[in-house]
């Protein structure tokens, strides 16, 4: 039996999907019992392993796909002009404009139930029109979708009504907010405004449940990890955690002083994982291991972009030649390098999801570097010296990439 199938007899078992042939017993089930199965998703095929796909845009032209990494189909949809950005939550694709961010449904997702996982796989559909544009900052769990424009005052939007294909009414959170709202762990993280912006825990009405005995200075970047969400601050970066429904700050300051120029301030991460990249000023990467709570500064030289899976995996590096790099995150050593673009642009990276430098994106066992000169993505074996897999070839300027299905 291939390793897919036997996969999948053992979510089939796992989630209670009874005994024998998956498949026909689901069926049977669906059919008998009024209430659907564990895991099922109405309109909606369960996969065995994980439905990755990437979001491709020409900043250019507007012109968009998305790239099934499965079946390797390229997808054509809705054109999206003067994109400025693009930004995911695992399974929807938000594409930035002055005007407004325009959401597309990839029909990629996984559901993760602690002791299993489920992925998914359905139709690609547009969405709909969110009214905010520009630096309108998404971030969103299973149940809500937090939108904070730059004006700071957030609105709230059901994420059903997003999995039906609909926008959904907005309900909004007054700020300022120094910083995005972010749904995690049943409740809104919210930081004020101010030069010490403190934290706050509100329920998903937005009331105020808890505020935190600590503050974060000049918050700028953000990212969610397994061990809680982390902010970037003047003095290193601030971990908002729960457990058992106790919310608590830690502060896991910089190893030493470091200068504006070098901060911090935008992560980039594999979902899932506890370790975190950030450029470190022209010539070097920040490595925020949340779990041992400390900074490594690597001399990667000038990069492009850069990000690491964690757990044991390389820091990979696109230097402004083109060519990316290998490092181990504990000692900084140079472990491989393979050329990646045809022609490296000026420009270093300007941030997650931003227009105009090619992406990394990382999922458990693959990376993905966008060439937008070249017009195609390289898949990165990055535990086989940096192996180029697979090369997809395009018909647009990938200048934009998120990677969904994770």
């Amino acid at each position: 039996m291939s390793t897919a199938l036997l996969l999948a007899a053992a979510l089939a078992a796992g989630c209670g999907g009874g005994e024998g042939d998956a498949g026909g017993d689901r069926e049977a089930s669906r059919r008998a019992s009024p209430s659907p199965p564990h895991g099922y998703v109405e309109g909606a095929k369960e996969a065995a392993e994980q439905q990755s796909r990437l979001v491709l845009a020409d900043p250019g032209t507007g012109e968009a796909r998305v790239l099934d990494l499965i079946s390797e189909k390229v997808h054509t949809v809705p054109a999206v002009p003067d994109a400025t950005g693009l930004t995911t939550d695992g399974r929807f694709g938000f594409f930035h404009t002055a005007r407004e961010t325009q959401v597309l449904d990839t029909g990629a997702w996984m559901v993760d139930h602690g002791d299993h996982v489920h992925y998914y796989r359905a139709r690609i559909r547009e969405v709909g029109q969110l009214p905010d544009g520009g630096g309108a900052r998404i971030r969103g769990d299973a149940a809500v979708t937090a939108v904070t424009p730059e004006d700071g005052d957030a609105r709230l939007y059901r994420r059903d009504a997003l999995e039906d294909g609909r926008i959904g009414d907005a309900r909004p959170l007054a700020g300022p907010h120094a910083a995005p709202v972010i749904p995690y762990g049943g409740h809104l993280i919210t930081l004020g405004s101010g030069g010490d912006a403190g934290v706050t825990v509100r329920d998903r009405d937005g009331e105020e449940t808890a505020a935190l005995d600590a503050t974060c200075r000049d918050p700028r970047g953000d990212a969610v990890t397994r061990r809680g969400i982390v902010f970037g601050c003047a003095e290193g970066a601030l971990l908002v955690r729960e457990e058992s429904g106790t919310f608590e700050a830690v502060e896991i300051p910089y190893p030493r002083g470091v200068p504006e120029d070098e901060r911090a301030t935008a992560f980039r991460l594999r979902p899932g994982s506890d370790t975190l990249t950030a450029p470190a000023g022209r010539e070097a990467v920040w490595v925020l291991d949340v779990t041992e709570r400390t900074w490594q500064r690597v001399a990667t030289g000038p990069v492009l972009a850069a990000n690491t899976a964690g757990e044991g995996a390389p820091l990979l590096a696109l230097g402004t030649d083109g060519t990316l790099r290998g490092f181990d995150t504990a000692t900084g050593e140079r472990t491989g390098e393979e050329a990646a673009l045809d022609a490296a642009p000026a420009a270093a990276d300007p941030g997650p999801g931003v227009a105009g430098s090619p992406v990394i994106a990382v999922d458990t066992s693959r990376a993905y570097v966008s060439d937008p000169a070249g017009r195609r993505v390289h898949e990165i074996d990055y535990n086989d010296g940096l192996r180029v897999a697979r090369t997809f070839d395009l018909d647009i300027e990938p200048g934009l990439m998120a990677e969904t299905g994770r």
